[in-house]
């Protein structure tokens, strides 16, 4: 599987979203696009972390229009135990509009999309209770479509984004409930899920309220609190947080959060690395460095 081909179109779209408009004939573009390179302790997403424990890097761009179109572009490494089979990196396309007033009442709408080149796993999506063994083994990808709304006003943010392919990052019966039989010390947990029928998470809904406070021009609060509720798995449901403090300094961002995750079902956040199994929704500090160009 290649990845170049929508990397590059999401940024061709950017492009020829972002073109140069100029009014009154006065040299003044009406666009902006803004590169941004990161290193992290730890990739974390909705409290858990992709890079399993470990720091990564992230390169992204965004295009932003007057009218209020934008699009953006990231890539970061995640873990290859983790995202099993793939190449190692994500790549996540989003493009959309945002419209009110920026500093009172404010609007977005977009699609977005994460891509993991190549990664997949094998499970099996059905047990069969006579012989009382997993079958239908069936291949499955990580990769997830969404649909965003975001709603703000002045500092504060709120987004609702759903799921709309078929899985939400590989949660399926086969996922899910694989998962739960792998590593669960009770069984029975992973037999009733596996009751429940061969499911996807396409409905799967993810909520996040974001607020920022300026302590003083160079130095922001930020505090975030999400949901997930992921469709036909409540196994899978979980709730984040972030408390962060970010700090402009020598042309570069600084940032040292404290992150966490409380979780349903422990078992679904732990990856086998060799001989050992690592959990993943352990809270921890996050440091990273930001710079954009």
């Amino acid at each position: 599987m290649t990845t170049p081909r929508p990397v590059w179109l999401v940024f061709l779209v950017a492009l020829v979203l972002c073109r140069p408009v100029y009014a009154d004939d006065q040299d003044v573009a009406t666009y902006s696009i803004t590169p941004r390179a990161s290193l992290m302790s730890d990739i974390r997403t909705r409290g858990v972390s992709d890079s399993l424990n470990g720091p990564g890097v992230k390169l992204g761009i965004e295009a932003a229009h007057e009218s209020g179109l934008v699009a953006i572009a990231e890539i970061n490494n995640v873990s290859r135990t983790e995202f099993t089979n793939g190449n190692g990196t994500a790549i996540t396309l989003a493009g959309g509009w945002r419209f009110g007033n920026p500093d009172k009442l404010h609007f977005g709408i977009g699609l977005a999309t994460e891509l993991f080149p190549g990664a997949n796993f094998d499970a099996p999506q059905a047990f069969d209770f006579t012989t009382f063994t997993p079958t239908n083994v069936t291949g499955t990808n990580y990769n997830t479509d969404y649909a965003v709304l975001e709603l703000g006003y002045d500092r504060l943010e709120g987004r609702v984004i759903s799921v709309i392919s078929k899985t939400y990052r590989g949660a399926n019966t086969g996922g899910v409930c694989g998962a739960m039989l792998q590593f669960s010390s009770d069984p029975t947990k992973a037999l009733e899920c596996y009751a429940r029928g061969d499911h996807g998470s396409r409905g799967s809904l993810l909520l996040d309220l974001d607020y920022k406070y300026s302590i003083r021009s160079d130095t922001t609060l930020e505090l975030h609190t999400g949901y997930q509720k992921v469709a036909n798995f409540p196994e899978a449901d979980s709730f984040d947080y972030r408390i962060g403090l970010n700090h402009v300094r020598w042309g570069f961002e600084w940032s040292l959060a404290w992150v966490g995750v409380h979780v349903r079902a422990h078992e679904l956040y732990v990856a086998q690395d060799g001989g050992s199994v690592k959990a993943t929704d352990k809270p921890t500090f996050v440091v990273s460095v930001s710079h954009r160009f």
